[in-house]
């Protein structure tokens, strides 16, 4: 599907990270999302997001796929890869850039983190738009010595020129409730990044387009990121692309009360296989909420 597509039917999509082996976590969040369209004759689209250079690794998506078909979530057409899309996300920096509204950013982030003047926002400090006031000389000339530099919106003049915003809602779980009304206010996340030396568009930017070209009509994640929906709802403004209809669901926790996470070696389902578990038993156990011991809802 693209852009321009005006999907019949509805369109959900996962999107896992190719940056260690997916955990029970992504496997209910997957289960969901296919289970919505299954029952409403749509589409379910698997979409890997491997830009992120560092940390992407090939035998991570082989085991992203493999972990996925154990479980038997079988996804709609073939795989996006958002390596072979980069041109896209150039492009749309590019129209950006036009509206005057990215600007290159030198701060480290331990730059950032040491500022006195740096609030907090939902994603954690707020960028407090040390380098918004430079000028166009000191940036070229920056630049062109090969400093290092990521690009950020200008979070105020892109509001501005969006105007109020709003983006809709479907509760957890979904049932045939219409879709609420939810205000978007992008503000509080301040300059985010779009895209850095290591990542050719941030996680905004990249999955915003994505969205949009694959013909998603809802989004199903989790609640961490309901305050990145007001971001992407203004990214969507700005670049003329559809809205989805959002649900955002709990977040799994293990026994300690942190939520379920590859670098704190969360169950993974590549261990509960090696361990004779029977996927179907899993998947139906997900399914019904019912999570193997020392996991819960974070609402729970």
């Amino acid at each position: 599907m693209t852009q321009s597509a005006q999907p019949q039917h509805m369109v959900t999509r996962f999107a896992p990270s190719p940056t260690g082996r997916l955990h029970v976590g992504h496997a209910w969040s997957a289960l969901l999302a296919m289970d919505l369209v299954r029952t409403r004759g749509g589409y379910f689209l698997l979409r890997i997001e491997d830009i992120d250079g560092t940390r992407s690794r090939p035998e991570h998506v082989a085991g992203i796929i493999e972990d996925l078909r154990w479980l038997g979530v079988a996804w709609d057409g073939d795989i996006v890869f958002q390596s072979a899309r980069l041109d896209r996300y150039q492009a749309a920096l590019e129209r950006l850039e036009a509206m005057g509204l990215l600007y290159p950013c030198f701060c480290t982030r331990a730059d950032i983190a040491a500022s006195a003047t740096a609030p907090h926002g939902p994603e954690g400090p707020v960028y407090p738009g040390t380098c918004r006031g430079l000028d166009d000389a000191e940036r070229a000339r920056r630049i062109a010595l090969g400093e290092p530099h990521a690009w950020r919106i200008d979070m105020a003049r892109a509001a501005a020129r969006a105007g109020p915003l709003h983006w809709r809602a479907l509760p957890f779980p979904p049932g045939e409730e219409a879709a609420s009304c939810i205000s978007a206010e992008p503000l509080a996340a301040g300059d985010v990044v779009l895209a850095r030396k290591d990542a050719p568009a941030s996680y905004h930017l990249s999955c915003t387009l994505d969205d949009a070209a694959m013909g998603v009509t809802h989004v199903l994640r989790g609640d961490d990121l309901r305050s990145a929906t007001d971001i992407h709802r203004l990214i969507q403004t700005l670049l003329d692309l559809p809205s989805p209809i959002y649900v955002h669901h709990p977040l799994l926790v293990g026994p300690d009360g942190r939520r379920l996470a590859k670098r704190d070696g969360s169950i993974a389902l590549a261990d509960l296989r090696a361990g004779g578990m029977d996927p179907r038993r899993l998947a139906d156990d997900l399914r019904h909420a019912r999570f193997p011991i020392g996991i819960s809802l974070a609402s729970a």
